[in-house]
């Protein structure tokens, strides 16, 4: 199966303007609408080894969130997860669309954590502007207590030596970090580290992960929030994680069954942080079992 390149990818997407800000998304197939929220510090480009399947189902939309990806970068941002979710908020009210399946990822989690707190709340209210179908949960700080940060992001939380890092960080440090979060044997070739570095170093935005490491601080202050949106939810909710994975693997699993009514687990063997593309045809068949009975396909 040929996949898009990162150059595709950018060719084929579109553009709106948040907060001044040029947002970029890809946007393909039609029927329901299924939002993909990308993951720290990459961008949309990680959905590219499942588009086909997603487009065949679904109105698919990947945004790449403000410093990410092929969006702006800005140097001078309040840079948050409630910023990033107005921001979906924004491009979902740009196209005119008011229902939604979300699948996140990583920093994505803690964006779309967000999203269903504001959806309980709506709900409540009898004014929900945005209904969430269902939502399926890649790897991630879902819980921030669980979440074991890598040397890197510790060291970019810290002042002054954040900055440093950030312009001082190379291709090579990032490749064998990165590489380091990956199964054993499923890690990323030359190649698909390549892009992820050229995709991230766009508009210099290697030069501002200082900034936008701040959602780790994101999710210990609104810790509660986050974790009582999913345990109180109405919306279907998912877990689909690569337990290999240092950061949010296994361990993170096991505390999403301990705190989730009824949890609904899948563990992916030998699979690390980034499941989508380490195991795409097993993300898809998971995400697929679950989803289909959410939605009025079943194809």
């Amino acid at each position: 199966m040929k996949h898009l390149s990162p150059q595709e990818w950018e060719a084929q997407g579109k553009y709106f303007t948040y907060k001044q800000q040029k947002i970029f998304y890809q946007t393909a197939g039609q029927g329901e609408v299924l939002v993909c929220i990308h993951g720290f510090p990459t961008s949309s480009w990680d959905w590219y080894k499942m588009w086909s399947n997603l487009k065949a189902h679904f109105q698919v939309i990947a945004p790449d969130m403000v410093g990410f990806g092929f969006s702006d970068k800005p140097r001078k941002y309040a840079y948050s997860i409630h910023d990033q979710a107005d921001m979906h908020e924004a491009l979902l009210a740009h196209l005119g669309i008011n229902t939604v399946h979300l699948l996140s990822h990583d920093y994505g989690d803690s964006v779309a954590q967000e999203l269903i707190a504001r959806y309980n709340e709506r709900q409540k209210l009898g004014k929900p502007n945005l209904e969430i179908k269902s939502l399926c949960l890649l790897n991630g700080g879902i819980f921030p207590e669980m979440h074991r940060a890598r040397r890197v992001q510790k060291l970019l939380q810290k002042p002054l030596i954040g900055w440093l890092i950030s312009q001082l960080f190379t291709e090579k440090q990032f490749q064998k970090g990165f590489s380091e979060v990956f199964g054993a044997n499923s890690k990323p070739d030359a190649e698909e580290l390549k892009h992820f570095w050229t995709i991230i170093c766009r508009q210099k935005g290697n030069k501002i992960s200082h900034k936008l490491i701040h959602y780790i601080a994101n999710r210990r202050q609104h810790r509660d929030r986050w974790v009582n949106a999913l345990i109180e939810t109405s919306v279907p909710l998912r877990l689909i994680n690569g337990p290999e994975d240092p950061v949010s693997g296994r361990h993170a699993a096991e505390r999403y069954q301990e705190l989730i009514p009824k949890p609904d687990v899948v563990l992916l063997a030998g699979i690390g942080h980034y499941p989508q593309t380490e195991n795409a045809e097993g993300v898809w068949e998971n995400y697929w079992e679950f989803v289909k009975k959410y939605t009025n396909l079943q194809n």
